[in-house]
């Protein structure tokens, strides 16, 4: 399955919709969603920052 849309990596809705709530939230919180697939990710935070793990698409980090 291929897409294009995007979506909020912090409570996983479509990214093309206004989320103010979830924008403010990501300056202190790791993302929980892959924004290119939409599962959740597993996610870990670390003294030094976070790590966050897509099955399909990998690691990110911050």
């Amino acid at each position: 399955m291929t897409t294009t849309e995007m979506w909020c990596d912090r409570c996983g809705e479509p990214a093309s919709a206004a989320h103010p709530g979830c924008a403010a939230a990501r300056q202190l919180e790791p993302p929980r969603f892959c924004p290119q697939c939409r599962r959740r990710m597993k996610v870990q935070v670390l003294p030094v920052g976070w790590s966050a793990v897509c099955v399909e698409h990998g690691e990110m980090r911050g």
